[in-house]
């Protein structure tokens, strides 16, 4: 018998409604919040209003995008947690009212796996490129730079993750002190593209164990710019390519230096990448040319499915409803958790 799975996602900023169906997903419909490019980055209190406005329209386009009745839902997912708990809030209050009203359950999901699981998600019934157990999985977004070892849908171990900042939002900020926009990432990878990525040396820490920092590649980012400005103000506008290939190149150099190592530590060979920063084409690159030199079965998301979005979040609990487990009507979200 088919299971049909609505999936709600509003951790942050996106809100997103997607439906799948034994695997395969039938619409992923996600609104944006472009008020926040103002501020240079999201405002939580602004981003629950837009929530609260957008959830509704999402959900009913994502039923008839993927041409079914509500009726024929199996079961509610939604994103628990962690995110921004006014947007959680929202997300979680929907998925509440909309289980009761059709009387069928709801499954929390943990934003963090769900990224991981979108490798799992097929775009048609005969998809085949779904990672095999056990493999590597490294998780690099805004807030979020882990290494994770997958042995099962939901058994999974976090072996390193960043002790500062993460690789998304070391893009962000460097990319706002040069008067980029936000968000930073994108702008970052486009002028990358352009420029020459060995004509800034910044800072690589050395970080224990396969652990990574991002907070000292900042400052020695911060202190080139302070330096080079007091000898040229025109500085920044006339490297600005030069400075994102560079940046760029940095960032991928140390995210990879550790995937390296705990692959070869561990001797697996199946690794794939996830969250926003997967979308950059300089580590798609990275990992094909890994690929290619280590033996690597690699696995890269559909960029649909890099950022947040509620088919990850669906698919994530598919896994869960087959295993019946099922999310208590007084669940509260979280702010704050790790895998």
């Amino acid at each position: 018998m088919s299971v049909t799975i609505l999936g709600i996602e509003s951790s942050c900023d996106d809100t997103s409604a997607a439906v799948i169906r034994d695997g395969v997903v039938l619409s992923n419909i996600i609104a944006a919040q472009a008020v926040h490019e103002a501020y240079g980055g999201v405002v939580p209190e602004l981003a629950s209003r837009a929530h609260q406005q957008h959830i509704i329209p999402v959900v009913d386009r994502a039923l008839k995008q993927a041409g079914i009745d509500k009726a024929a839902l199996d079961a509610i997912a939604f994103t628990r947690g962690p995110g921004l708990m006014g947007s959680l809030l929202v997300g979680t209050s929907f998925a509440k009212g909309l289980s009761a009203s059709l009387e069928i359950p709801m499954i929390d999901v943990n934003h963090l796996q769900a990224h991981v699981l979108a490798h799992f998600i097929k775009q048609t019934p005969d998809d085949t490129q779904q990672p095999s157990f056990p493999f590597l999985c490294l998780l690099v977004s805004g807030g979020n730079s882990q290494i994770i070892r997958v042995d099962g849908y939901h058994d999974m171990q976090v072996i390193g993750q960043t002790i500062d900042d993460a690789a998304g939002e070391a893009f962000d900020k460097c990319a706002k002190v040069m008067g980029l926009g936000y968000p930073g990432g994108p702008i970052v990878n486009r002028l990358a593209n352009e420029g020459n990525p060995e004509a800034f040396t910044f800072s690589k820490p050395h970080i224990p164990d396969y652990n990574y920092s991002f907070s000292g590649l900042k400052t020695s980012f911060l202190y080139t710019l302070r330096d080079r400005l007091k000898e040229d103000p025109g500085f920044i506008e006339k490297n600005k390519a030069d400075l994102c290939a560079s940046l760029q190149a940095t960032v991928i150099h140390i995210l990879m230096d550790k995937l390296r190592k705990a692959a070869m530590d561990l001797n697996i060979k199946e690794v794939a990448v996830a969250g926003g920063v997967s979308a950059n084409t300089g580590l798609r690159d990275a990992f094909r040319d890994h690929a290619g030199r280590y033996g690597w079965t690699i696995h890269i998301p559909p960029f649909a499915f890099t950022t947040d979005n509620a088919a990850m979040v669906a698919i994530c609990g598919y896994y869960t409803y087959l295993n019946k487990e099922f999310c208590p009507m007084d669940a509260v979200p979280f702010s704050r958790v790790v895998i």
